[in-house]
């Protein structure tokens, strides 16, 4: 089976910056370049609490991957919007749990796509894949041969949208697309998923979301009452839709943090 991965040159749109890459450089990466360094520097200049926010981020998607890997039994993946490799990525925290851990990854930027390999280290017992698409395109996730022939859909599957939702603007957009990515999975499956919010700090991210889009990247905050719209129909999993660094901490560390160093919700929802 091909990897999704082809050798082809990509345009790494290099002119504009990159949520993808501009995550990379907070969290000490190399993956990125001057414009998304720019946008990061601009970005801490208003909210200086970003290279908290987005490690809080990170931290998350491995409390929540480990949680469903242990806790659920659940050994099959899609991440969308996966990101820039970054260790340890998904696979490898849920197959140190379960060895015969699937993942599926899925993104839309070059660069990532550039770097995928490094998201093909699987145990001989599992198995990863690589989509080269977009969230607001499930139809080409679900019917790529990744997606078909490494996940059953006979089996409960945990979607994983990490960061990503809020790179669609429009409301409507964005419910269609988790909702009929949703529609698809078995039931017994997981969403877990964070959203970008503004509750917590609205004068400084109004700031952030006018220095993203300044510097070409779309950001879209949404409330509680629009956050607990991408979990209709679902079974919420205690503590429910909290601030992603009070989802099930590792620490009382984490609750140290200020409400106000944090921009996202985070929640794991069941489905029926």
């Amino acid at each position: 089976m091909s990897d999704g991965i082809q050798p082809a040159d990509v345009d790494l749109r290099t002119d504009r910056a990159h949520g993808a890459r501009i995550y990379d450089y907070i969290l000490g990466g190399k993956d990125n370049y001057a414009v998304d360094r720019a946008a990061a520097e601009a970005t801490k200049q208003v909210w200086p609490a970003l290279p908290v926010h987005m490690r809080a981020n990170r931290e998350f998607m491995h409390r929540a991957a480990r949680f469903l890997a242990t806790e659920c039994g659940i050994d099959q993946f899609l991440d969308i919007g996966t990101g820039i490799p970054t260790s340890p990525n998904l696979h490898e925290v849920v197959q140190a749990v379960r060895p015969e851990a699937r993942v599926v990854y899925t993104d839309n930027d070059p660069i990532v796509l550039a770097h995928a390999r490094a998201l093909m280290t699987s145990t001989e017992q599992g198995r990863t894949g690589y989509v080269q698409a977009d969230l607001r395109d499930p139809d080409t996730i679900l019917s790529s041969p990744q997606f078909r022939e490494i996940l059953r859909l006979d089996r409960p599957i945990g979607l994983m949208l990490i960061a990503v939702v809020h790179f669609i603007e429009d409301d409507d957009e964005a419910l269609d697309v988790v909702r009929r990515i949703v529609d698809v999975l078995p039931a017994g499956s997981y969403l877990a998923a964070t959203v970008a919010t503004d509750d917590f700090a609205p004068d400084q991210l109004a700031q952030v979301r006018r220095t993203y889009h300044e510097h070409g990247e779309t950001l879209r905050w949404r409330d509680r009452a629009q956050t607990e719209r991408f979990f209709e129909g679902l079974d919420l999993l205690d503590p429910g839709i909290v601030q992603m660094h009070k989802w099930r901490p590792d620490s009382d560390a984490h609750l140290a943090v200020p409400d106000s160093d944090i921009a996202m919700y985070g929640a794991i929802a069941r489905k029926p």
